[in-house]
């Protein structure tokens, strides 16, 4: 049985923000409860080998981008052999998702909206259709939102985007056109919610 959302958050111990707005609300699990689910819980503070500590990390990254294992396996096997900082580059991988840039740009609330925004094919980069949530765009490219899906509730949601928070530093945003350009990689500084990517890396290395 997969893991109610909710309860993703609880036994990271944190906020992953996998249900949008409602994480910000007093609705939220953490605020509620914030201890692990089960009946023992709130009890449990037993103490977390190494391997439990990198297998924590690793399930926190695959919920916040809502990956299957298999998936982030394959992201990580396409970074492990190449030059540089590999943590930096499978978060430089699973930020360069189509789904993740919808969701970076505010058009969607949270990266799980993002993909079924993506699935129902709502966006075209370099002009075509994409309806692949984990499709990587290159530096350079443009998203755009299709002409017959610029209506409401759509079009409401790209301009309350424009009234908030700016959108990530390496994408630009327009959002009268409705378009996200990749401007460059994001660095790990850049990624305030995600840490110690390196307990990832070892944890695949092993």
């Amino acid at each position: 049985m997969l893991m109610d959302t909710c309860k993703k958050c609880r036994r990271a111990g944190e906020k992953l923000f996998l249900k949008g707005e409602r994480c910000d609300s007093p609705k939220c699990a953490i605020t509620k409860r914030n201890y692990a689910p089960g009946v023992h819980g709130h009890k449990s503070q037993r103490r977390v080998s190494e391997y439990g500590m990198q297998l924590a990390v690793k399930q926190r990254l695959k919920h916040v981008y809502g990956l299957r294992e298999q998936h982030l396996k394959n992201y990580f096997a396409k970074v492990k052999s190449k030059t540089g900082d590999i943590g930096e580059l499978l978060l430089q991988k699973l930020e360069m998702r189509l789904d993740n840039l919808v969701y970076r740009a505010g058009i969607a609330r949270s990266r799980r909206e993002a993909r079924q925004m993506v699935n129902h094919g709502t966006f075209l980069v370099r002009g075509k259709e994409v309806d692949i949530p984990s499709y990587g765009v290159r530096i350079g490219e443009a998203i755009q939102v299709k002409e017959n899906k610029k209506k409401p509730p759509l079009a409401d949601r790209i301009k309350e985007a424009a009234k908030k928070t700016p959108p990530a530093s390496w994408i630009n945003v327009d959002h009268q056109k409705g378009e996200i350009k990749v401007m460059a990689m994001p660095s790990r500084e850049d990624l305030g919610e995600i840490t110690d990517v390196g307990m990832v890396v070892e944890y695949y290395s092993r």
